[in-house]
């Protein structure tokens, strides 16, 4: 999923909005109760918002690297988040 698949009102969340309706989307699924053709959608909306906040994470670990960088101008060892 490229970032033009994402949806503009996913595109504008922040991360912790992101999040949340992300959580929401897969406590529904896991019950199962949903209409098949509900399911896809939600799933569908649930890539996305993975996609998102991934994309958020990724730009918070950037600026993190970028804030470490010592006086000299080389970058402490950058956090492994995997």
């Amino acid at each position: 999923m490229s970032d033009a698949e994402i949806p503009d009102d996913i595109k504008a969340m922040k991360f912790e909005d992101a999040l949340a309706e992300l959580e929401k989307i897969v406590q529904k699924l896991e019950t199962g109760d949903a209409r098949l053709d509900e399911a896809i959608s939600a799933y569908e909306r649930g890539a996305a918002l993975k996609k998102h906040c991934e994309a958020k994470l990724a730009e918070a670990q950037a600026r993190i690297d970028k804030i470490t960088k010592s006086a000299s101008g080389v970058a402490a060892e950058p956090a492994d988040l995997d």
